[in-house]
């Protein structure tokens, strides 16, 4: 079951993303008089297709990894006398640069929607209050104490622990300062610098907060058992709802976050004596975790969990907007998703940021299904995300992307003639080695990923 959402979502949110790009195509030609021949969306043979009063053929295609548009060309086939006219290389060069940059403008587009919809709705959030910092850490040695807000990372605001994760994401590889502003408590705001020196450079998986020695703050939760899975490994030895865990082999413990569940997780396969106050009585049960993969990673698991909990109030936090704040809200996120997808590339390219954290087709079936089950906000948040590496992507200037034919046709506004059919097809070489190239690298990457 869990296979088939997780080919669902990923199917939901490829098939928006490819609809909303060729759309773009299509729409801006159908404007600039270029008669559409088909809209595909996906490849191979067609499940199912139909036709428009103006002749489209749209179709749904067997391999939902792309799709494309097919306009009329006369360097792809011979063209009627009287349909010259709708050709797209008869159009201008200022109309085929529109045609060709409209899919990945209608990505950015998709995102800002997705984002403004984030903000209207609106999210619940918990404030970044630091947990325990590592003795040693580049955050101790700045100053960074247990119970501290982060307000600001590099002058940005960081309302949660996701923001501060993007703003420490975006300083992956570099040397120099980093800045943060925190408080404790209702005290005024103190600015803290941490020093940085080729931060994680060329980590294959980077954890920029376990870097730093930061930890998220916690409420300590008792180990009080509240539900079990069935056949799971708490069932099958014994553990019963209403159980409260004193001790694992031995060692107190007293809180489910943080002393619980790290110990189960590190002991995947391996048997634990713990021992248990049932009904007033303490008891000792055996119990040898499950194991499964998370983040690539294998963990313990037990099929137990405790009673919902509540926050501090006062470190709840809903985040909302109207909707007219909400539009430059969203447009400003995606600008600054879209600078740092650009910086990471970069970083790629340059050698400060490891390849080996190039994603493809698996990895994002995995965190379509992830996100979607996590509801709404998390779903919309990758769509939004995912879309603008796509129109990242595709408008990079290689042949074969729009980016390239974007290129080709800036520099025949330049020149007042299109390159020669020779270089243009060298170009195409050329891009198709480099794509190809880059994908079997990101599948060879998710297998690797799986096999760890």
């Amino acid at each position: 079951m869990d296979l088939l959402f997780t080919l669902l979502a990923t199917v939901v949110a490829l098939g928006l993303l490819v609809t909303i790009h060729e759309y773009g195509h299509f729409w801006v030609a159908r404007r600039c008089g270029v008669k559409v021949l088909r809209f595909s969306i996906g490849f191979g043979p067609a499940l199912y297709s139909w036709h428009d009063r103006h002749g489209t053929e749209f179709v749904i295609a067997g391999i939902p990894l792309g799709g494309y548009v097919k306009m009329l060309d006369e360097r792809e086939a011979p063209v009627d006398a009287d349909q010259l006219d709708q050709a797209f290389n008869r159009k201008s060069v200022k109309q085929r640069i529109a045609i060709v940059a409209a899919g990945p403008v209608a990505n950015f587009l998709l995102a800002i929607v997705a984002f403004w919809i984030i903000a209207v709705v609106g999210i619940t959030t918990i404030a970044p209050v630091t947990g325990p910092i590592e003795p040693g850490s580049i955050a101790e040695r700045a100053g960074l104490v247990e119970g501290l807000e982060i307000l600001e990372v590099d002058g940005n605001a960081t309302p949660s622990w996701h923001d501060v994760n993007l703003q420490l994401v975006r300083r992956l590889g570099e040397t120099g300062e980093l800045r943060i502003l925190a408080r404790e408590g209702e005290n005024a705001p103190r600015s803290y610098t941490l020093q940085l020196d080729s931060w994680l450079r060329g980590a294959d998986q980077p954890d920029p907060m376990e870097a730093l020695g930061l930890s998220t703050w916690r409420p300590v939760i008792a180990p009080l058992i509240d539900q079990l899975s069935p056949q799971g490994a708490a069932e099958r030895a014994g553990l019963q709802a209403g159980d409260l865990i004193l001790a694992i082999n031995g060692e107190p413990v007293q809180d489910w976050m943080g002393q619980v569940v790290p110990r189960i997780q590190a002991s995947g396969g391996e048997p634990l004596e713990l021992t248990l106050e049932r009904a007033g009585r303490t008891l000792s049960i055996t119990l040898t975790p499950d194991v499964r993969e998370q983040d690539g990673r294998q963990v313990g698991f037990i099929g137990a969990g405790i009673a919902p909990f509540e926050w501090p109030e006062h470190m709840v936090r809903q985040i909302d907007y109207n909707p007219l704040v909400a539009i430059p809200v969203a447009v400003v996120k995606t600008w600054d998703m879209t600078v740092l997808t650009l910086d990471s590339l970069k970083k790629m390219v340059t050698g400060l940021v490891s390849a080996k954290n190039l994603s493809g087709p698996i990895t994002i079936a995995k965190v379509a299904g992830a996100s979607a089950k996590s509801g709404l906000e998390s779903f919309l948040s990758f769509i939004a995300y995912l879309s603008i590496s796509l129109g990242v992507l595709n408008l990079l200037p290689i042949p074969v992307l729009d980016g390239g034919h974007l290129v080709y046709y800036v520099a025949e506004w330049i020149r007042g003639k299109p390159l020669s059919e020779r270089i243009q097809g060298w170009g195409l070489q050329i891009g198709l080695t480099l794509i190809v190239g880059v994908m079997l690298f990101a599948i060879y990457n998710d297998i690797s990923r799986l096999g760890n």
